[in-house]
């Protein structure tokens, strides 16, 4: 992949790295912001539908409470694409062979196709999120909110259009460098109108600073019904499957390698973390102010986005609230849907051993294309279960992998790290590893064993004979 970049303008970007390096820390931060990329890709993933509806119930179960949850969720997860960052750039090599090698290949093969099954499988609540917010916006025009043939065309229609567009962008990234930089840049500027859009809506709901403080400094557990099972959930799982193979492969594609390192750091918090925290933290403060009912204490599982956009039309007295909103649900959907097309396009090739072509790499962006059904129909009850068995099963054991890889000296050399600073790395990536299984095993009991075997109700006690 590394080849279709100009050999020439790589070392040009390796010397300039160079000189960065002992630059002071302002320059630095310039030179890095115009060479970022990667993460952008991650974020665009993490910020779809699984973020919008988790980010709704936590603001609208317990307002500014759990601020806390998403940065530590997502700090842990950027600890584990580090490690990651750090085997792919130090030695070069893609990560499927080298897991092969160095683990199994029954790791590597799960790893990949876990995050095929995944992609495929969470593509459709993507565009059940976007064919909702379209409609809730075509009844706002004036369509007929009781016409079931109406809402099934504006639906469809619109995540054709969707489609389309996902399938010029994504086709556009294997189209080569400028395909790639022109990609990455619709990502950035795409993330960029959602937090402006949320940040609308905070600005005219207003904000509790004092809340607002404690929400994210003061780490407290709501003692309400399930807030605890929501908090591990959100830290345990905060990174998905099919991001650990899609992130050290868009790496690779821009050529990056031992040079990159710090520039690759400073891509995950910048361009993963700080866009994460803020579109998530304007959601739960949006939720807090419109529909948080303190006396509930309780988490509230019948609250979704829509309900959420529609809460601001009553509050703020007009429609505007709510299509800004509509719009940044929107565009949420659209960059994970483009985000899950391209790491299929990578996945499929690596698993079938095939050498990168536009043709192959295109033909393998298709795959989760079934999930456009999901603008109006959710996929079939046995998808999700399967998807979150398998996904949530190998999330943990891909952690560990990257755990071993990156502290064996005898794979990455010197690029293992000495002195003080490896200690606390490692002992964060311990603490991702543990939350990822807890965050697993609930995600896993809740979408999966409870589906399949749902709790029975307690019996009626019936009332002693007199």
């Amino acid at each position: 992949m590394a080849s279709r970049w100009d050999p020439a303008r790589l070392r040009a970007e390796e010397a300039e790295l160079q000189r960065l390096e002992h630059a002071p820390w302002a320059a630095r931060v310039r030179g890095y912001l115009k060479l970022t990329g990667p993460a952008w890709m991650q974020s665009a993933m993490t910020l779809g539908a699984g973020s919008a509806v988790a980010s709704v119930v936590a603001g609208a179960s317990f307002g500014y409470t759990l601020l806390w949850v998403q940065p530590v969720a997502m700090f842990l997860g950027i600890i584990m694409l580090a490690a990651l960052g750090n085997i792919v750039l130090s030695t070069g090599e893609r990560p499927y062979a080298a897991f092969a090698r160095e683990l199994h290949p029954a790791i590597a093969f799960l790893w990949a196709l876990a995050s095929i099954v995944a992609s495929v499988i969470w593509h459709f609540p993507q565009y059940g999120l976007a064919g909702a917010a379209i409609w809730d916006l075509a009844q706002l025009a004036g369509a007929p909110a009781d016409s079931v043939p109406v809402q099934y065309a504006v639906k469809f229609a619109g995540g054709a259009a969707i489609l389309g567009m996902a399938i010029a962008v994504t086709w556009n990234y294997g189209s080569g460098a400028r395909g790639l930089k022109f990609y990455e840049t619709f990502l950035r500027w795409g993330i960029r109108l959602v937090m402006l859009a949320f940040l609308f809506v905070v600005l005219q709901t207003g904000i509790k600073w004092g809340e607002l403080f404690k929400g994210f400094f003061t780490f407290r557990i709501p003692p309400g019904e399930g807030s605890m099972t929501l908090i591990l959930g959100a830290i345990g799982a905060s990174v998905g499957i099919n991001m650990t193979f899609l992130y050290p492969y868009s790496m690779l594609a821009k050529g990056w390698g031992k040079h990159h390192r710090s520039l690759s750091r400073f891509d995950l918090i910048n361009s993963m973390f700080l866009p994460f925290v803020i579109v998530t933290s304007l959601v739960i403060i949006a939720m807090a102010n419109t529909v948080y009912d303190p006396s509930l204490n309780t988490v509230r599982t019948d609250m979704k986005p829509l309900d959420a956009a529609r809460s601001l039309e009553s509050l703020l007295g007009s429609s505007l609230g709510r299509v800004v909103l509509d719009l940044g649900f929107i565009g949420m959907a659209c960059g994970a849907i483009s985000t899950h097309m391209v790491v299929c396009g990578f996945t499929g090739c690596e698993m079938f051993k095939l050498e990168y072509t536009p043709a192959r790499y295109r033909r393998f962006t298709l795959l989760p294309a079934i999930g456009v059904l999901g603008v109006a129909f959710t996929s079939p009850l046995w998808m999700p279960i399967a998807a979150s068995a398998i996904a949530l099963t190998l999330l943990p054991i891909a952690y560990v992998a990257f755990f071993v890889l990156n502290n064996k000296r005898r794979y990455l050399g010197e690029a293992v790290g000495a002195g003080w600073r490896r200690g606390p790395f490692n002992v964060a990536m311990i603490a991702a590893i543990l939350f990822a299984c807890v965050g697993s095993a609930i995600k896993i009991k809740s979408g999966v064993i409870d589906k399949l075997f749902p709790p029975r109700p307690p019996a009626a006690i019936q009332p002693a004979a007199r």
